[in-house]
């Protein structure tokens, strides 16, 4: 079997930047960045509570609103009380476990997710997964900038999107 090799730029799907070009002037990016913040500094899931607690009854139905809205904009996903997923972060075990500064452990979405995170946060992640073809176990570490150099022969797998799906990138 050959697997073609493509650069960042080949598999560039404009439809997909200018949504995500969208999503970065959301109107609620204040607190999608509070959610990312609290997954970054103490893990998920991040109950709704802890982000509205304090507000008075009308504020508290407002954000509740802007969840909602950020959950409709697959941002976020609302889990009844709480938020168990917030792109990059997921608040469960996935093939992509990450080890921030600390020590801290938390879990990326999908590969993509993985790598982004270093340069998201300004601090290097250590990430542990496995080969998508081989199932070979793979830890490596991205820094802020990029790759660290025991990333080097480490590809991601980009799959083919299907009509609705969420993530593209799922394995490394």
């Amino acid at each position: 079997m050959t697997l073609p090799i493509r650069t960042a730029d080949e598999l560039a799907d404009p439809a997909l930047e200018a949504r995500w070009s969208a999503r970065l002037a959301h109107p609620q990016m204040a607190l999608l960045r509070r959610i990312l913040r609290r997954f970054a500094e103490r893990g998920g899931p991040v109950p709704v509570a802890d982000l509205h607690g304090a507000l008075p009854e009308r504020e508290a139905r407002a954000a509740q609103d802007a969840l909602a809205a950020l959950d409709a904009d697959d941002l976020i996903r609302l889990a009844g009380d709480r938020i168990d997923l917030a792109y990059p972060f997921s608040a469960g075990p996935t093939p992509f476990a990450l080890r921030l500064t600390g020590g801290r452990q938390r879990y990326a979405v999908c590969a993509i997710d993985a790598l982004g995170i270093a340069p998201m946060l300004g601090e290097p992640v250590g990430i542990v997964s496995e080969c998508h073809h081989c199932r070979m176990p793979l830890a490596l570490s991205v820094m802020p900038d990029g790759p660290a150099p025991d990333a080097e022969g480490i590809m991601v797998w980009v799959g083919q999107r299907e009509a609705g799906a969420h993530r593209i990138a799922s394995s490394l």
